[in-house]
């Protein structure tokens, strides 16, 4: 259900990503008539049955086949999960982009990779924009990222509120707080749908403020007598500003290690969200000529990413970073549900190399940038709306900010627990969900084809990662149809061919036996030929092994 038959007075919700997962593929729709915006365009990074994937992006195909109509594409900050996927959509659907200036900043350094370019619009908080119908106002948030945003949205049938990510931190690091005071006045004019991040709809209370982590690191600088190594997320230039701030007041000098680390710092300096003392921030190279109580290293992975700075610190193979007794190593980031094998791994070998290890299980040096509870309820009632959708979590989450939702006063019928692909109809007299539109994930690995990595591919891949494969070669001479050469067999990842002789031979007796017996004809079809080497090999090695690797019978002519 692609082509959607829009009247004039209905208002099209439609999430295309973020509404069955944490931590990826956001994107929503939003239509009235022939104009269509577009909120966020995350990916997401791969679970581990995800074979070879790189990252995974929404399926926009529904945004493709109305390029004609959408007129904005609108970015709530610069997290990946709410930009990554924008080369890919640009390149299929290239709109107008909007964006405050330092998440504009990281989206030019994303786009320059790919060598995309698009029409690119900074704006500032209360600043409004006209997209046909729409009248978009851009309200500050505050969150674990520089420069972020939620949106007044007024449509012709009313406002629709979107909180991107937020949390309501009293004491944030660059003084922006939350405009509580817009928020408030959308609720004293009428608030249509409500759309908020529920990532946090667990938790009570409110979330600690970013400033909490700046007492942390320096509890850590203070017993430190080593190197200190501190790994975040690039992007979060306020955990960068802290450890930096921390640094400076005990006499050490800053190295930043990773490309985009600095790539980040780098953007963030110029445009005035960061500030460094020009000689705290040091080169890489300068680290062989510092005493060891005099450096703080910030570098990226946090998550246990294989290919991170991190990462290659740990297993002894980075090239100027080497792990010493008495280093401290600080993994000030949460612990993403999926990633504890791989961090607990880099935690190992860093206690084997002789570092102090602190993280997120042993002491607070992270806070969430996602509201909890008692945020949320006051956002609920800031704003006031007719209609909720609760937004960016797993089914439980949004369930329980739905829960609160009704707590507060909005009608069970008012509150629409939304999936992927749903559509949200809103007319005068009422809201309805009205079907659905194509949604799904995209499977992307190095820099993606067109439609991504198919489905059956990624089975393929856990074939061959549980199973292995069976090559099967046989020789055909083509003006006569009869055997020359073969069965010969091959395989990988199935059985070590030197340790298991006798049962290669029985393959290779059984496949002769099988090809001796078929038609010319049959041996004349190579697609046939291959089919039914398939299909004898299958169920051979089912029934002998109760092994399925996947068959690749292979024919040469000749």
């Amino acid at each position: 259900m692609n082509e959607m038959n829009v009247m004039n007075d209905t208002l099209l919700v439609i999430p295309l990503g973020g509404l069955e997962e944490i931590g990826g593929l956001n994107m929503m729709v939003i239509q009235y008539g022939e104009t269509i915006i577009v909120v966020d365009a995350g990916l997401m990074f791969p679970e581990e049955d995800m074979l070879g994937i790189d990252f995974v992006i929404p399926d926009f195909s529904y945004l493709v086949e109305n390029r004609e109509k959408v007129k904005a594409i609108i970015i709530t900050h610069g997290h990946e999960d709410h930009t990554g996927a924008l080369p890919f959509l640009l390149k299929a659907v290239p709109a107008p982009l909007y964006a405050t200036p330092l998440t504009l900043g990281l989206i030019k350094d994303k786009l320059r990779e790919y060598d995309i370019e698009a029409e690119m619009h900074p704006v500032r908080p209360r600043e409004k924009i006209s997209v046909g119908p729409f009248e978009v106002e851009f309200v500050r948030v505050t969150h674990s990222i520089v420069d972020g945003v939620g949106l007044g949205i007024t449509t012709p049938l009313g406002r629709l509120v979107h909180t991107g990510d937020f949390k309501v931190d009293p004491t944030p690091v660059d003084g922006e707080l939350l405009d509580f005071h817009r928020f408030a006045q959308y609720g004293e004019q009428n608030t249509l749908l409500l759309m908020s991040d529920s990532t946090n709809a667990e938790k009570g209370g409110f979330t600690f403020s970013e400033k909490e982590v700046r007492r942390a690191f320096e509890d850590i600088f203070v017993t430190a007598k080593g190197r200190i190594i501190i790994s975040t997320f690039a992007s979060n230039i306020h955990r960068m500003q802290q450890a930096i701030d921390v640094a400076v007041m005990f006499g050490r000098k800053v190295i930043l290690a990773g490309r985009s680390v600095v790539g980040n710092a780098q953007i963030a300096l110029d445009l005035g969200y960061l500030k460094i003392p020009r000689e705290t921030w040091l080169k890489l190279e300068d680290l062989k000529g510092l005493e060891d109580d005099k450096v703080v290293i910030i570098t990226t992975g946090s998550q246990g990413e294989p290919m991170s700075v991190l990462s290659r610190i740990a297993t002894d193979e980075h090239k100027q970073i080497k792990i010493k007794e008495g280093d401290t190593v600080v993994l000030s980031a949460k612990i993403i549900p999926g990633n504890e094998r791989p961090i607990g791994r880099i935690v190992n070998h860093l206690c084997r190399r002789g570092a102090n290890v602190i993280y997120e299980k042993v002491s607070d040096i992270h806070v969430s940038g996602h509201a909890s509870k008692e945020e949320l309820k006051l956002m609920l009632n800031l704003v006031r709306p007719r209609y909720f959708v609760p937004l960016h979590g797993e089914y439980r989450q949004r369930a329980t900010h739905a829960g609160l939702a009704l707590k507060l006063g909005i009608p069970k019928e008012n509150i629409f627990m939304l999936d992927n692909g749903d559509v949200l109809e809103i007319r005068p007299e009422e809201a309805r969900c009205a079907g659905k539109v194509d949604s799904g994930r995209v499977f992307i690995d190095g820099r993606g084809g067109p439609g991504g990595v198919e489905e059956i591919v990624l089975r393929d891949r856990m074939r061959l990662a549980h199973d292995g494969v069976v090559i099967v070669l046989v020789g055909v001479e083509k003006l006569t149809g009869s055997i020359v050469s073969g069965p010969d067999v091959i395989s990988r990842g199935f059985i070590f061919e030197d340790a298991s002789p006798e049962l290669i031979a029985d393959v290779k007796e059984y496949m002769s036996g099988i090809i001796g017996a078929l038609d010319k004809e049959v041996i004349a079809d190579r697609a046939l030929l291959q089919a039914r080497i398939r299909s004898a090999l299958k169920k051979y090695l089912r029934n002998v092994l109760d092994r399925r690797p996947l068959i690749m019978p292979i024919i040469m002519e000749v």
